[in-house]
């Protein structure tokens, strides 16, 4: 299943229809277990249901403490990207979540390349297809592309998950949410 929508943001007579992968495209015991490396619970909702703590509405997923809610409709990049808040965000804010990850724009950095990195543990993911879907749904880089921000504009995101052991020195995650 590929989602059509219109990337957030966008009025109707701009924006172009994009396909991206949902969570309904992966085997639903995958991103149990990715999450169940860092102690955060996937709550699958029903086909329509009101998505809690989604920041941008539906189909996109949403944070409550360390809980992220999706559909099936919900794109993967969104998972990836609430999950990887969750991970990313300090103690304190996390206890206190509720929707909005209120991140500052070195924190959001650090999220997109988190969650880029956790795309290579979703068999028919992966990075490339991940960069493809932000891309599509309206993600926006200096450099125009998400491929071409992570190679080459990212280098503070990374030094800022090195910098809290979120990342080992070959950009694998550690399963350790900031501050533990």
């Amino acid at each position: 299943m590929t989602l059509s929508s219109l990337a957030p943001g966008q009025s109707q007579e701009h924006a172009l229809v994009t396909a991206v992968s949902c969570m309904a495209d992966l085997d639903s015991h995958i991103p149990i277990k990715i999450l169940d490396n860092y102690g955060i619970r996937i709550e699958w909702l029903d086909d329509g249901a009101t998505i809690d703590g989604s920041f941008w509405g539906e189909p996109e997923a949403g944070i409550v403490g360390t809980s992220v809610y999706v559909r099936r409709d919900t794109p993967v990049h969104s998972f990836l990207h609430e999950s990887s808040h969750i991970i990313c965000m300090a103690p304190a804010s996390r206890d206190a979540l509720e929707g909005n990850a209120g991140s500052d724009d070195l924190e959001e950095s650090a999220v997109c390349y988190l969650q880029i990195l956790l795309a290579n543990g979703l068999p028919g993911i992966g990075q490339a297809r991940l960069m493809a879907d932000m891309n599509a749904w309206g993600y926006s880089f200096r450099l125009g592309s998400a491929e071409r921000w992570f190679a080459e504009d990212a280098d503070d995101a990374r030094r800022w998950l090195l910098h809290y052991g979120i990342i080992d020195g070959i950009d694998r995650p550690t399963f350790r949410l900031r501050g533990t």
